[in-house]
């Protein structure tokens, strides 16, 4: 299951937060939000951003 979380803090800060997607595939589904949302203060990449597709799967923009 792919998801994006989309945290708002009090402060109004907010954290985008994917799960379920392998390797760049996170910026691409994520990108939109972060660019409405505004500025990236910091980016920190899990284990999953490291892993790479596997035959069969393919990233395509406009997807989740």
């Amino acid at each position: 299951m792919k998801i994006i979380e989309v945290t708002v803090s009090p402060k109004g800060e907010s954290k985008i937060e994917t799960k379920g997607l392998v390797g760049g595939e996170c910026r691409q589904v994520s990108r939109y939000m972060e660019e409405a949302l505004g500025v990236r203060a910091n980016e920190k990449l899990t284990a999953e951003f490291y892993q790479q597709l596997t035959v069969g799967q393919s990233i395509q923009e406009g997807q989740a």
